[in-house]
């Protein structure tokens, strides 16, 4: 019988291209390594918002259809193998923005009893058996409700997880340094006139974007920043890529971030400033 990879990575976003966006150069990083790399994804972003005119036909499921291929075309760039959705495809759906009428569909994920989307979450912790998880704050980075509901459902599975005989070591946040985010879109203001985008996103429209003395975790992803544009770029209905920079449907240009960065909210860290998402922990099968 093989043995399992000795470092194992688990990552749970609410849409796809939320993990090209927040992780790609670090799941890209850790699959090179040799890490197994597992990503849950809790819908298929039936109502995102399309950029390109010749896709904007696609909607509700036919959206999610074309949305999980984009997904599929942005693993292979980052060489991960392992990404499945929560409770199998179509189980919960997109909940659109905070305050819309589909907030309120039994559908939606917003809606989904978190017991029960967790006890989906720890089948694969149970089966993945990561050290390290990563997801969003209570927030959700940036307040959309399937980023609160992932937040809520992959720290319930935890528990739950633990409960069931399987200890996740290390659970981190998604975080951009304050200090980081304004010296990143300085170089973007002296950029923008050479870019396709006209306009700059504001800092607080990053996601997780806090203070810098909460960072316990840099990630450096920069060999990994050709494979972290291209997973992106894959996701062609939501993102479009220039360089450095990028922009989502609101065409507000915002950096692509190659170092990632992470506060440590559960497990003991590695050292005072980390390098490394595996730090301090010894290879468990």
């Amino acid at each position: 019988m093989t043995e399992p990879p000795a470092r194992r990575l688990l990552l749970v976003h609410a849409h796809p291209d939320d993990e090209s966006i927040n992780n790609g150069a670090t799941m890209a990083r850790y699959a090179a390594e040799g890490a197994r790399v597992t990503l849950v994804t809790c819908t298929l972003g039936e109502l995102g918002e399309v950029i390109p005119p010749e896709l904007r036909h696609l909607t509700g499921a036919a959206l999610g259809a074309h949305r999980l291929d984009e997904l599929t075309a942005a693993m292979r760039e980052l060489g991960v193998t392992d990404f499945r959705l929560l409770g199998g495809a179509g189980r919960y759906q997109d909940s659109g923005m905070m305050g819309l009428p589909e907030n309120d569909d039994p559908a939606a994920f917003w809606q989904a009893d978190v017991d029960e989307a967790a006890a989906h979450l720890v089948e694969v912790i149970l089966e993945a058996r990561p050290q390290v998880l990563v997801t969003y704050d209570e927030n959700g980075g940036y307040g959309h409700p399937d980023h609160i509901q992932a937040h809520r459902v992959a720290m319930r599975a935890v528990e739950l997880a633990a409960a069931a005989g399987w200890t996740v070591e290390k659970v981190y946040w998604n975080r951009v340094p304050r200090t980081v985010a304004e010296e990143s879109f300085a170089r973007l203001r002296e950029a923008l006139p050479a870019l396709p985008f006209t306009k700059s996103a504001a800092i607080d429209d990053v996601p997780g974007v806090t203070d810098d003395e909460r960072i316990t975790t840099a990630v450096d992803g920069t060999a990994y920043a050709t494979a972290k544009c291209a997973a992106m770029a894959a996701h062609a209905t939501q993102v479009e890529v220039s360089g450095a920079y990028f922009v989502l449907s609101n065409e507000l240009a915002q950096p692509v971030f190659t170092t990632e960065y992470y506060e440590l909210v559960s497990g003991a860290p590695g050292d005072p400033k980390e390098s490394d998402l595996f730090a301090g922990i010894e290879a468990t099968s």
